[in-house]
């Protein structure tokens, strides 16, 4: 017992020596100022992520449903007439500046009466409001070719009722985008 006692030890002794004989090492010597050159590294511009435009909302520029969120695509009349007045004018505003943003659209004004009267007299009297419509539109510099008229006279009624209320409804103009300027 005594030699492994013995032998333990004497393992133990080199282990200690071999430790002391591997100095740690020494600290690289410091340089002097007149024979330093300082490096600097590059800085480095921090690292932008790419932009990511998000999707538009809402309709797209030049559609249908642009149009009918950006313009007034209706004008109502008084019984048996087809004059626009300053209130009509000012509503069809909305319509010329959106046509004059998007050229290349075309549109269908669309003439619609009441249902009292003969239907050859509502077909007449919705044409000379579609007609009113689009000559102001063209007074305003919208080309005349962009602009088409139908009438449906009492054909195709805004409202089903049979009252004032519903009558008074029913007497427009529709303007409808035929031709969008989105592709």
């Amino acid at each position: 017992m005594r030699t492994f006692s013995l032998s333990l030890l004497a393992t133990a002794t080199i282990a200690l020596a071999a430790c002391a004989s591997n100095p740690p090492p020494e600290p690289p010597p410091t340089p002097s100022a007149s024979n330093t050159t300082t490096v600097t590294p590059p800085v480095q511009p921090p690292v932008q992520p790419p932009r990511v435009t998000p999707p538009p909302s809402g309709p797209l520029a030049g559609s249908k449903a642009d149009f009918a969120v950006k313009a007034t695509d209706r004008v109502y009349f008084d019984y048996d007439a087809y004059n626009l007045d300053s209130d009509d004018q000012r509503s069809l505003s909305s319509q010329i500046a959106w046509l004059k943003q998007f050229p290349s659209t075309r549109v269908e004004v669309q003439g619609h009466a009441d249902e009292r009267g003969t239907r050859d007299y509502n077909i007449a009297l919705g044409e000379r409001r579609a007609q009113s419509v689009k000559s102001f539109l063209v007074a305003q510099g919208i080309a005349e070719n962009r602009i088409q008229t139908i009438s449906f006279g009492k054909d195709k009624p805004l409202d089903p009722g049979h009252d004032e209320a519903a009558w008074s409804r029913n007497r427009n103009s529709y303007t409808n985008v035929i031709v969008e300027a989105i592709s």
